[in-house]
């Protein structure tokens, strides 16, 4: 039986980054991996190849519509779907080796099959095979990431009606694509088929797409994505789906209050409405790990379930589901199972959709200062004012800053634009700092750049921006 100090359960951003940080920290670390790739989800069914596939197909766009605004004429683009899916495999099989190599590098033991807890500083890797081995272990950090939630009475065949995973392989471009669920995932993957040519309803069950960020973002947002072509169904729930007997499918929607039922006929329906915690087949009934009833694993600030030497992190906690929060907790764990003062600031965790324009947030919405009763002052600066957005032509959207009214602490920011995802990152540090939203303001910004619109924010928030 071999020994470790650490052995983690799955190799996903938060499994293979608490390794690594373990390993570097002298723990003597083994993973254990289910798939044939590390990397998870996230790498080879999720974040990589759907931002792949909104890049290819963005650019396929550019060249259709947007080319000739530029004095560049070219033919019409013809799409080779194909191609396009190996551009995708392509850049999935680099992350996934990357990481393999990574774990190599660093001197970390890998096991390929299910990993499950067979008792106190035992964990048991059963092999597709059917054949098994034990691992002796001072440690088990468990990081099996989360799963596709599924629409009760529908079935997902990965065909017709698929999860985000199928989404990613579809084998031509559905003439009607219906989404279920208006976060992240469907509106994501529901911009990679609208552009290549799919006609695309998105039904949500609440009153506004991107529920838990920003109102104000979410309803400029759904204007923006409206003018694109993609058709919106709030307040509405999805009763049905019935798959055809020669393919496509028929989608049987009604008020979510109640009221008249509608047909819609789909060439493919994505099912998108969130995802739940992975923890089927790990053994946590046979240890004791308590969950919470959301099928999540408990766990104290130090990520220490009830259970001696086990541990848990990313998807499988509360929290939101990000691949940047499973790391972040991923070498925070690590560090202290090393003895040190790991910590995760979960204040100051950015959220970003990869549509175009991308949407990006970090620290609290204005529904939430409001609801907590805390004084703020909000500054807001359009893109249709920013020189570099101009001469883009990308300038829809804004940038919000909330900052509280007494002391000008930076308490939230929101971006709808292009390249919000980047321009997320320096508030986070200036929050993370404890920033005012003055120290941004006074932060020379280079010109022309986009980022002089979060300059323009801040320094709105005290009502003396230049260019508006």
């Amino acid at each position: 039986m071999s020994s470790y100090d650490l052995v983690v359960i799955g190799t996903g951003p938060g499994g293979y980054v608490c390794a690594i940080r373990a390993a570097q920290l002298g723990l003597k670390t083994a993973v254990v991996e289910k798939r044939a790739t590390h990397g998870g989800t996230c790498l080879n069914v999720g974040c990589i190849p759907s931002k792949a596939l909104l890049h290819a197909s963005e650019a396929f766009e550019e060249a259709g519509k947007h080319f000739a605004d530029l004095g560049v004429i070219v033919s019409e683009p013809k799409l080779d779907l194909k191609k396009m899916m190996a551009f995708k495999d392509e850049g999935v099989a680099g992350n996934t080796k990357g990481v393999e190599f990574l774990l190599k590098k660093n001197g970390v033991d890998s096991y390929r099959g299910t990993g499950r807890l067979a008792g106190a500083g035992r964990v048991e890797v059963i092999a597709e095979d059917g054949g098994n081995q034990l691992l002796e272990t001072r440690n088990v950090v468990i990081a099996t990431g989360s799963d596709v939630a599924k629409l009760p009475g529908v079935t997902i065949d990965e065909t017709v009606v698929v999860s985000s995973t199928g989404a990613l392989e579809l084998g031509s471009v559905p003439k009607t694509l219906v989404v279920i669920g208006a976060g992240v995932i469907g509106l994501e993957l529901g911009s990679v088929w609208r552009r290549l040519g799919s006609e695309v309803v998105v039904i949500e069950y609440l009153d506004r797409v991107l529920p838990g960020m920003d109102g104000e973002v979410g309803k400029q947002f759904q204007r923006i994505l409206g003018k694109q072509g993609i058709t919106f169904k709030l307040s509405a729930k999805v009763t049905g789906v019935e798959v055809g007997k020669k393919g496509g499918a028929t989608v049987t929607v009604e008020p979510a209050a109640g009221g008249e039922a509608e047909k819609i006929q789909a060439d493919a329906v994505l099912v998108a409405i969130g995802r739940v915690p992975y923890t089927e087949g790990l053994g946590l009934e046979t240890v004791g790990v308590q969950t919470d009833n959301k099928g999540r694993i408990q766990t104290d600030s130090q990520y220490a379930t009830n259970v001696t030497g086990i541990y848990a992190i990313g998807d499988v906690i509360a929290g939101p589901m990000l691949a940047h929060k499973a790391e972040d907790e991923g070498v925070a764990v690590a560090e202290i199972l090393a003895g040190q003062s790991g910590h995760v600031n979960y204040g100051v965790i950015p959220n970003v959709v990869y549509t175009f324009p991308e949407v990006a947030s970090v620290g609290k919405t204005e529904e939430e200062l409001k609801k907590d009763g805390i004084r703020y002052n909000a500054g807001k600066f359009p893109f249709t004012a920013n020189g570099r957005a101009k001469v883009n032509h990308t300038t829809d959207g804004f940038v919000k800053i909330l900052a509280d009214a007494d002391t000008d602490r930076v308490l939230g920011v929101h971006i709808v634009g292009a390249d919000a995802g980047n321009l997320i990152a320096e508030v986070a540090v200036a929050m993370e700092f404890g920033a005012s939203a003055e120290d941004v303001a006074r932060t020379c910004h280079a010109h022309p750049t986009l980022t002089e619109a979060v300059k323009e924010a801040a320094l709105a928030v005290g009502k003396r921006a230049i260019h508006i």
